[in-house]
């Protein structure tokens, strides 16, 4: 049952992104394929910090009005929701209209607001859920959020989208150039023909054009609503699991009559005679994490500031980060950053250090390689190292060192506020939407508005060597 429950556990937590990192690591194709082009990925970061008003909402009620909104049929709800979605996604994600005098793709910028709407509240439903279950589960939820970027990582590979290459196209263009002859028309049977004495000339020249996907962004949103399917059926199979539920509650039930014992006795019997209530007091791996308000608004700092990294600023402009190097650097950074995630989860685990020292050291050098990125999408569409090998080595590298690293800090900071309370973890999902919502309101002026970042599209752009 132990093994089972772990098992649930983990398809349940892929469920958390699993639908808005479909969306991510199949930008590659969908850019090359939709009129926003280059601006999708911006577009699809104030979409998502749009959709918090579902997390928004749920916070102010557990603030204001606690236990009246039943975790279980919301969460049912909002699976259930995103797996429609997914599947709507197939069939309307090519349609276009106009808007405001320009195309368009309206039916997937509406959908991809439900499916941030269904994600974003699972930050504040899904982890909470997690405290009825025993602490040991938690790390299994974790890995499987980081699979919520694996697996539709694996099935992008597989399709591998959004490659290019170069092709010699010729362009044929007429010549005005004074000629000796003069037009002639004759009839050759019951053809007309007329002889121009113009010339013409044709010049050779590189264009960029994309290789066919193994299969089409149909096929990968069919595969992405199974996905979500199968977390709905993994978190029906967490409730059918009474035994777990019941050990979970009476231990808990537990603890709050032996702590309120305590403080009643405590109260009661005055500061100088502690020693004869002694026996009431929880096992000291039962107690409750008590962290000091410096310590504890440090731990929230972190969650705001690394979701503000990952999930807002770094994403809106990882084209012009990794396009200057070509097609082939964007889709393995945004592939392999997907692999990283869970693996930095895996890492916690055998790594799991609770040091907030530690977590600051850890924090600093995710933020260099994002600092990094950042710099080479300000210096697009001529990056340093733009023509080598190694610049297109290090970029991909250091996006899969920025997803890491960051990753295992979200895991740890989890871990610090699932020992203090149910609220705590609440809390932590507000904190991860308001972090996600700054970065991406941020930086859409930025890259829409006064479009700092200037995009390399595959055309011969002459670079200062």
């Amino acid at each position: 049952m132990a093994l089972l429950t772990h098992l649930l556990v983990c398809i349940f937590g892929s469920g958390s992104w699993v639908a808005i990192n479909g969306l991510w690591v199949e930008l590659p194709l969908l850019v090359t394929k939709l009129p926003e082009g280059w601006y999708l990925p911006s577009y699809l970061t104030i979409i998502i910090q749009l959709a918090n008003v579902g997390p928004l909402f749920i916070t102010l009620l557990h603030r204001f009005r606690p236990g009246c909104l039943p975790e279980v049929p919301v969460i049912f709800g909002v699976l259930a929701l995103g797996t429609t979605a997914c599947l709507l996604f197939a069939f309307l994600w090519e349609k276009t209209s106009v808007v405001a005098g320009a195309l368009h793709s309206t039916p997937f910028l509406v959908l991809t607001f439900f499916l941030a709407l269904v994600d974003c509240t699972s930050s504040v439903t899904f982890l909470p859920f997690m405290a009825r279950l025993p602490a040991q589960y938690l790390t299994s939820f974790f890995v499987g959020e980081g699979l919520s970027g694996l697996l539709p990582a694996l099935v992008s590979l597989a399709q591998g989208s959004g490659i290019n290459t170069c092709a010699q196209v010729t362009n044929i263009s007429a010549t005005t150039e004074p000629s000796n002859f003069t037009e002639a028309s004759f009839t050759l049977g019951s053809l007309n023909i007329t002889l121009n004495p113009d010339l013409t000339t044709s010049t050779p020249q590189l264009e960029s054009c994309y290789l066919p996907a193994n299969f089409s962004p149909f096929v990968f949103f069919i595969l992405l609503s199974i996905m979500m399917a199968g977390c709905l059926a993994a978190f029906f199979g967490l409730t059918r699991l009474p035994k777990q539920w019941e050990l979970s509650t009476e231990d808990l039930l537990v603890s709050q009559v032996t702590l309120k014992s305590f403080q009643l006795q405590e109260a009661s019997a005055g500061s100088n005679n502690r020693d004869s209530f002694t026996s009431v007091v929880l096992p000291e791996e039962k107690r409750p994490t008590v962290w000091p308000r410096a310590q504890l608004a440090f731990i929230y700092f972190l969650v705001v500031f690394v979701n503000a990294l990952t999930n807002g600023i770094l994403p809106s402009v990882q084209t012009y980060s990794c396009m200057s190097y070509g097609s082939v650097a964007y889709h393995l950074s945004a592939t392999l950053s997907a692999v990283a995630n869970p693996l930095a989860c895996l890492l916690a685990m055998f790594l799991p250090k609770r040091s907030l020292l530690w977590l600051g050291v850890i924090t600093l050098l995710g933020t260099g390689f994002g600092a990094y990125n950042m710099a080479m999408a300000v210096l697009s569409p001529c990056p340093l190292l733009k023509d080598s090998r190694w610049g297109e080595a290090i970029i991909v590298i250091s996006w899969v060192l920025f997803t890491g690293t960051l990753s295992y800090v979200k895991v740890m900071t989890g871990v610090h506020l699932r020992d203090l309370s149910h609220s705590a973890l609440v809390w932590c999902g507000a904190a991860e939407q308001l972090g996600s919502a700054f970065g991406a309101i941020l930086m859409f002026p930025l890259v829409n508005v006064l479009q700092l970042f200037k995009s390399a599209d595959g055309s011969s752009l002459q670079c200062p060597s």
